[in-house]
């Protein structure tokens, strides 16, 4: 039986005003995504080890970290900044909700799904994928909905919500 290994430590932080967001369930989403890293990061490659930060931010914060770290002021889904694994920090992926409500919205799927396929999003870039160029982006979508399933059958997509919005449920 392989070895145990304990949590990662997650800090999650909401900085949006409306969405309620479940620690708890967000620290179970990375634990099983962790849990998954050799099925989940590209051959080769591994989710770096130590403490990860996971960031809910609202579309005008999300689009002002967008400008300043990476000059497009545009808005956004996710932002993912590597960390120092030799300092015990993993990286911070940072999620716009709003984002995510608007796109359920039009594609008819449930806000909690979308933010949570974000967080994944962002955890599969640090684990080493990217979506850059079409043949790497077609693996990145495969490892998303590998998660997503994983996700969904172990009831562990977090039960997020927006306060004050209409959403597919």
């Amino acid at each position: 039986m392989p070895a145990r290994h304990p949590p990662r430590p997650v800090a999650v932080a909401n900085r949006h005003p409306r969405l309620r967001v479940p620690r708890g369930s967000v620290e179970r989403l990375v634990a099983i995504l962790d849990a998954q890293a050799a099925r989940l990061a590209p051959r080769g490659s591994s989710m770096p080890a130590g403490e990860l930060s996971v960031v809910f931010l609202d579309d005008p914060a999300l689009a002002t970290l967008h400008a300043d770290f990476l000059g497009d002021p545009s808005t956004t889904d996710v932002i993912t900044f590597e960390g120092a694994p030799a300092l015990g920090v993993a990286g911070e992926i940072c999620v716009s909700a709003d984002t995510a409500l608007t796109y359920a919205r039009r594609h008819e799927r449930e806000f909690a799904s979308e933010l949570a396929l974000y967080v994944v999003h962002g955890w599969l870039h640090l684990a080493g994928h990217d979506d850059l160029e079409p043949l790497r982006k077609r693996a990145m979508r495969r490892a998303e909905a590998r998660a997503m399933r994983m996700l969904t059958a172990a009831g562990a997509v977090p039960g997020f919500t927006l306060a004050n919005a209409r959403q597919r449920r």
